[in-house]
């Protein structure tokens, strides 16, 4: 109990102050607030804080049969209370963004392109339409910085999370993520860096979402197309047309061939495959060795049979 409270005033929280505060209170919701601020950031910071949490309740509750125990209480609640608050803000469900909104609320309020943000769980919110700009225009005038930078950050991931599973080729947009909350954790970056980064990368993000308009392909598509030519030998921009065209063909053709629970049927695993060899044999240019012909064979027959359970389902019955 000491060493947590000692943490928590080591980081400017005034665990009394937020006890004795009447529950409901603006008064209490203010230094709530600030007390989210001060543990929420770093990682680091906030693992430890999670970390002196969950020991005081083990003792709390190791001791709890004594009657003495109930003069612990009200820091246990306390504690328990912050922690809760904390993480409210840092993870988003992913089914429904309704929470991450309310989470956000002023700070999102206007930046939402063409959108009112909506508490009555009437379905998820596309974040592609958050205008990052006026996010961080607001966010240099916030006064709690580290806990709008980790729900930007959760929003950002979210939206991250989802292209990479429309298309596991952008895997790299993740892992740059990951690196520039890496290199902030580790005092490298100060927070201004990693806003002007995130932006970066959020602009970065919308170029990915719409590049299929520019390929003129379906999401769908896209990934096939993708997975040809990620890597792929150097291509002249009428071999690039081959290659979509080949890769339109090819999702007819699979679609015809996903019967029900053709993953657990060999001749229907089989067909695909062969499906799979013949048309990029015959569409692929002939800048395709054969040691990447059989890559790329491989790699579209992973692809469909982790993304399509079942003829109509699956991610991309989502985006149609």
């Amino acid at each position: 109990m000491a060493d947590a409270t000692a943490f928590c005033t080591h980081h400017g929280v005034d665990l009394d102050r937020l006890e004795q505060a009447p529950i409901g209170s603006l008064e209490r919701l203010q230094i709530s607030d600030d007390a989210i601020e001060a543990v929420i950031a770093p990682d680091v910071r906030r693992q430890d804080f999670f970390g002196h949490v969950k020991l005081v309740d083990t003792l709390y509750r190791a001791v709890k049969p004594n009657p003495a125990a109930v003069t612990f209480l009200p820091r246990v609640i306390g504690l328990g209370e912050l922690a809760a608050a904390v993480r409210s803000r840092l993870l988003p469900d992913p089914p429904d963004l309704s929470t991450l909104l309310d989470q956000l609320s002023g700070l999102l309020d206007d930046s939402i392109v063409g959108l009112t943000v909506r508490k009555d769980n009437l379905g998820p919110i596309d974040l592609s339409k958050i205008d990052f700009e006026a996010l961080a225009e607001r966010f240099r005038e916030s006064k709690h910085r580290n806990t709008d930078l980790e729900a930007l950050k959760a929003a950002i991931r979210h939206r991250l999370e989802r292209l990479v599973r429309l298309n596991p080729t952008r895997a790299d947009l993740g892992a740059k993520f990951e690196a520039l909350i890496a290199s902030y954790n580790a005092g490298s970056r100060n927070i201004e860096q990693l806003l002007e980064e995130l932006l970066a990368l959020s602009r970065n993000l919308d170029d990915v979402q719409e590049r299929h308009v520019r390929e003129n392909l379906s999401e769908e598509e896209l990934v096939l197309f993708d997975l040809l030519t990620r890597p792929a030998p150097e291509l002249s921009s009428e071999e690039r047309a081959e290659v979509k065209k080949v890769t339109r063909a090819l999702l007819v053709r699979l679609k015809d061939l996903l019967v029900l629970n053709w993953r657990q049927k060999s001749a229907a695993r089989s067909a695909l495959k062969l499906a799979i060899e013949d048309t990029l044999d015959a569409g692929l240019p002939r800048a395709y060795a054969p040691d990447l012909y059989r890559q790329k064979c491989s790699a579209i027959f992973e692809h469909v049979f982790e993304r399509y359970p079942e003829r109509g389902e699956g991610i991309y019955s989502e985006v149609a």
